[in-house]
């Protein structure tokens, strides 16, 4: 990962470093936003069109797929909807940005609000911002545990 390098972008003047510090600030903005639960600030984030991936899972109902910032809105409110807030657990134990790409490694946890069950594990989440908006989610998790957890 080169979030140190200086060496320009000859096309755009624009020197690595201060591309990773916009991809930074913008992973942290969604952190922050996440954290707030601020549905209004994240689909400000993130790009009219977002490729997103997410394993499908029907039996959890608020993984399906994604694409526009409004719907990547509302896999926030549904997963507020859907779990326990006062249970949601996330820590980010790495965050390595390289350019217009961050990837955010970690543990989260929570509770499905139809069932009681609990669910936990890591997940990985790599992020591309471009012109200060998302543009890329794909998130790995333990959807084996979440899907556990929606089942009666």
């Amino acid at each position: 990962m080169s979030v140190t390098s200086t060496a320009g972008d000859a096309s755009s003047g624009v020197s690595d470093l201060s591309v990773a510090d916009a991809t930074r600030a913008c992973v942290q903005e969604y952190l922050a936003a996440r954290l707030a639960g601020d549905t209004g600030r994240l689909v400000a984030l993130f790009a009219d069109r977002v490729d997103w991936q997410l394993a499908a899972n029907p039996v959890v109902p608020w993984i399906r797929p994604r694409s526009t910032a409004v719907e990547c809105g509302e896999q926030f409110e549904d997963i507020m909807k859907y779990t326990v807030p006062e249970d949601a657990r996330a820590s980010v134990d790495v965050l390595l940005v390289d350019g217009t790409d961050a990837v955010l490694m970690g543990q989260l946890s929570g509770t499905v609000r139809a069932t009681g069950k609990s669910f936990e594990g890591p997940f990985a989440l790599r992020l591309t911002v471009e012109d200060g908006r998302i543009t890329r989610h794909h998130l790995c998790e333990n959807s084996l545990s979440i899907a556990e957890a929606c089942t009666a």
